[in-house]
């Protein structure tokens, strides 16, 4: 009778961790951070905090985690109707979890968590930078490359957009997709890192889904 229930624990445990991974989105490409060109001669479009958000999400062997970040400011650039470049400014103290009720004591801990130094060190880093390399539409499909710098480690990062232009106000939202934190030394709970962790690791994938709203200046 033990081992069968042993044997259903294992199964089921085999079960969530497939699910688990059939449910994350695709790890963006990374590669080590570009040269950004200079722009000139393009309508500069401010874009609106109220509208720009960063929605993330953070996986354990037992669930998982989401909740949001805000943008704090940015430029998206036009030529010829065309995006040439997007920059933006990310308030890394803004790090708020929606998974949990906002009452609930376990939300603030987490958050207080994730700020710390084991995580994002927000009181030492309290902001990430986005910069746009290159934007390219393969046949309708297009995807978005630019280093993304968090920690003070830079990386480019590239993964699929949508691009819209409504009442001449900029929309650029990504596909949710992932990026491995420990290329930006988020290295707390990885097992890629420490050894003997048992279930206590975290995932080093953190999903990551992007909007940003921009409106001419």
């Amino acid at each position: 009778m033990k081992k069968n229930f042993a044997t259903i624990l294992f199964i089921t445990a085999l079960i969530s961790s497939v699910t688990s991974c059939k449910d994350k989105a695709k790890e963006a490409a990374t590669k080590a951070a570009e040269e950004v060109e200079e722009i000139v001669n393009s309508d500069i479009y401010a874009l609106n905090k109220d509208g720009s958000t960063i929605e993330w999400k953070g996986f354990k062997p037992t669930g998982s985690h989401n909740g949001t970040i805000s943008i704090e400011r940015g430029v998206l650039d036009l030529a010829d109707g065309k995006i040439i470049g997007v920059s933006f400014l990310i308030d890394m103290t803004s790090i708020a979890v929606t998974d949990i009720p906002a009452d609930d004591e376990c939300n603030a801990k987490l958050a207080g968590r994730l700020t710390s130094a084991d995580f994002f060190d927000v009181e030492k880093y309290p902001s990430a930078s986005f910069t746009v390399t290159g934007l390219e539409d393969d046949d309708g499909k297009m995807t978005l490359s630019g280093n993304l710098s968090l920690k003070e480690v830079k990386n480019n990062v590239t993964f699929p957009v949508t691009v819209s232009n409504e009442n001449d106000v900029i929309t650029v939202s990504s596909e949710a997709f992932t990026i491995d934190r420990t290329k930006w030394n988020v290295q707390y709970g990885s097992k890629s890192i420490f050894d003997n962790l048992g279930d206590k690791f975290i995932n080093d994938d953190i999903e990551l889904k992007i909007m940003v709203k921009a409106a001419k200046s």
